[in-house]
């Protein structure tokens, strides 16, 4: 190619004298890409127009010569870009928060307003600066068979990318969308080329959720243990589970002031309003008398011990953690999510896959994201700790980059 270099992008060649001045090389770092391959040191991952055209070791990995380098540091470690397959985006400054926190890709399921609809056009952006979202519009609620078609098809028309509904009674005080309903929305979906994403509690609901096709199980199973036959199903469906454990936390951590709101990683990018509100002392009162919140709180190790025999028994676990409402602190909450997949018996490399191949699976947007390879975006997070060794190093964020550019968020 007149003695050129070439650059390799699938069975492509370009040749570097004509990559434009957004090429970016990031050099001498430790790579983990999120695929099941060993960490790589003294790694290069160059970046064209938002997505990566070449990665791999330092002494055979070329770089374009009108690159901007950036030397990320011999004590750096990179990883994709966390995705949350569970999240709630209902201002637009939530995927500036969700991104600040290394959060660079959200799924979110219910009630998004017309700016964050509008939002998704982003994801498909080199460098938005926010995470890149996708959205399910209302949480649907018919009550009868004709009603949920009709829903499903208002839906559709308004263009979501997956249908949410909730089967769940909240613990005895309101009415359960009879099966009937939701075999019908799941029916209607899947014959307009849409997925369901469910919220339940019970056992028998999720199973009954699961032979009805549903096709991401969105909460944790909180009222018994799963046992092998639903976990056996589960696996044979290859139906992704998300335990959003953090959610349970947030119904009775506000009984007091909790130890986070002292963390300075917390506080630069946290709802003050909401902080102010979880300070009232009446609130936190209400809270602690709360039977609900007693109850969750007592159903934590049913949950965490479900999320661990799913696990084993080989579920797809997507990292979720319900944020978005008030007390559900969006980016942060994830990060206090994979320390308790591991405190439920994941290894650190199990979370991180929850929170970034597998979601990015679950999502069906793994050809795009979830992992640190040639054709993706060039989302990731740079870390000053290998979080394999530890979990919690994921919270020891230098930069977030999204399409491989910094992420910066408006204060």
């Amino acid at each position: 190619m007149n003695g050129l270099l070439a650059l390799v992008i699938g069975t492509l060649l370009v040749p570097f004298a004509t990559l434009p001045a957004q090429t970016r090389a990031f050099t001498d770092f430790t790579l983990i890409d999120g695929t099941d391959r060993a960490p790589m040191s003294d790694a290069v991952l160059v970046v064209r127009d938002g997505r990566i055209v070449a990665v791999g070791p330092r002494a055979t990995t070329a770089i374009p010569e009108n690159a901007e380098r950036i030397v990320l540091g011999n004590d750096a470690y990179v990883i994709p870009g966390l995705i949350n397959a569970h999240g709630h985006v209902t201002r637009v400054s939530d995927l500036n928060r969700y991104a600040a926190y290394g959060v660079t890709t959200v799924w979110s399921l219910g009630d998004e307003p017309d700016a964050v609809m509008s939002m998704r056009v982003e994801r498909d952006s080199a460098a938005s600066g926010r995470a890149r979202v996708w959205a399910s519009g209302p949480v649907l609620a018919p009550t009868t068979v004709d009603e949920a078609r009709a829903l499903v098809a208002a839906a559709h028309d308004r263009g979501v990318d997956v249908i949410k509904i909730r089967v769940d009674d909240n613990l005895g005080t309101t009415s359960k969308m009879p099966a009937p309903v939701y075999r019908a929305v799941i029916a209607e979906a899947h014959a307009r080329g849409l997925r369901v994403a469910t919220h339940f509690y019970y056992r028998d609901d999720a199973r009954d959720l699961l032979a009805a096709g549903a096709d991401f199980m969105g909460h944790s199973v909180r009222d018994v243990a799963v046992g092998d036959t639903f976990a056996r199903e589960l696996a044979a469906s290859g139906r992704c589970y998300s335990p959003t454990l953090m959610r349970e936390v947030s119904t009775y951590v506000y009984g007091e002031t909790p130890d986070f709101f002292a963390d300075p990683q917390f506080l630069a990018h946290a709802d003050a309003d909401w902080i102010a509100q979880l300070r009232n002392p009446e609130r936190q009162a209400a809270t602690r008398n709360s039977a609900s919140a007693q109850r969750y709180r007592a159903q934590m190790p049913v949950a965490m011990a479900n999320l661990k025999a799913l696990h084993d028994a080989g579920v797809p676990i997507a990292l979720g953690t319900d944020t978005g409402p008030t007390g559900r602190f969006q980016g942060y909450f994830e990060l206090m999510e994979l320390e308790l997949m591991v405190d439920a018996g994941l290894s650190p490399a199990d979370a991180l896959a929850s929170a970034t191949r597998i979601a990015a699976s679950c999502m069906q947007v793994a050809d795009h994201l979830g992992t640190l390879e040639v054709g993706k975006w060039a989302d990731f997070v740079v870390l000053d700790a290998n979080p394999l060794l530890n979990i919690r190093n994921v919270r020891r964020q230098r930069a977030v980059r999204i399409g491989g550019a910094p992420v910066t968020v408006p204060r």
